[in-house]
């Protein structure tokens, strides 16, 4: 079965900074478990087929002006039945003022009513995106996760391969640390995984021989991130003699993760290689392949031509 993951009532209510029109203490404890929200125009004329009882429902300009169309023993029944349903929240937009038979059906239910001051379709945008990515699928991984020239990667390996003291090295070259030892990872669209570090080691990172260090003491605020998105995937190992590592790189491989599929490659470590450098060159090389410059089927098409002319 999937894991659902949830978020705090009081969590949204501090960060979209909501006004509590009606709401107790208790309410803090509410858990929002859909991403999704409702408008509940259909609902407010009694057509409740469908209906997620999980959302929060948004009741906008169109929703107040069809409630104040009727009588007051109308909107009475209208929201008994909505508020009845065991919806978490209701948020009125626009700033404005409930209809008492609203406040009433809140109370009698328990359901917390809430006001913002942004117009309807920016307040749905803005509780969406965040929804989407407070609820959103996710797995830990052991590993490191940077940004590189603006490139997010994940840079993963066994232990004692090097990936603190590499990300130590490009955090020396002006890189920035997000995550180090373990990376939470969650999935914000069916294409894109971002990154963060656990509150309680996050700024931190181990260096064998040394121990811990906090990295925003040491180097900065601006060596230090709290998010990024996972761009490329790159795999550390130990070089195996007999080994065949790729050395021309015309074809992509690709590291699965909570479905999504992140570019990848395995840099071989041995005595010598500069590891920062390489990595660099890996986070500028990926970035070009995604504006389409492929620098391996360049000089494979250079090649071709070559062949070609020289046949003829």
């Amino acid at each position: 079965m999937e894991n659902r993951f949830s978020v705090k009532l009081s969590t949204i209510i501090e960060e979209l900074q909501l006004k509590k029109l009606y709401f107790e203490d208790e309410m803090n404890e509410i858990e929002i478990v859909s991403a999704n929200v409702n408008r509940p125009g259909l609902q407010i004329i009694g057509f409740f087929h469908y209906f997620d009882p999980e959302r929060i429902e948004i009741i906008g300009k169109v929703e107040m002006t069809y409630l104040e169309k009727m009588t007051s023993t109308q909107r009475a029944q209208s929201m008994e039945v909505l508020f009845s349903k065991g919806i978490p929240a209701a948020v009125i937009t626009r700033t404005m003022e409930p209809f008492p038979e609203m406040v009433e059906a809140a109370k009698k239910y328990k359901v917390p009513l809430l006001q913002t001051d942004e117009v309807t379709s920016r307040f749905m945008s803005e509780l969406i995106r965040n929804l989407s990515v407070w609820l959103a699928p996710r797995v830990t991984r052991h590993g490191v996760l940077v940004e590189v020239y603006g490139e997010g990667l994940l840079i993963l390996g066994d232990s004692g391969v090097g990936k603190s003291e590499t990300a130590i090295e490009l955090l020396k070259r002006g890189h920035r640390l997000v995550a180090d030892d373990a990376v939470e990872i969650k999935k914000v669209s069916n294409s894109s995984l971002v990154g963060s570090s656990p509150d309680i080691i996050r700024h931190f990172i181990e260096l064998r021989g040394i121990g811990i260090i906090n990295v925003k003491n040491i180097f900065g605020m601006g060596a230090v991130k709290d998010t990024e998105k996972i761009d490329l995937v790159v795999h550390l190992e130990h070089w195996k003699d007999g080994q065949e590592y790729d050395r021309l790189g015309m074809e992509t491989t690709y590291t699965d993760i909570l479905g999504v599929k992140i570019p990848s490659l395995t840099v071989p470590v041995r005595q010598g290689r500069n590891l920062a450098v390489i990595i660099e060159v890996a986070a500028m090389n990926n970035r070009q392949k995604r504006m389409g410059f492929n620098a391996a089927q360049e000089l494979h098409d250079r090649l071709t031509e070559n062949l070609e002319k020289n046949s003829n």
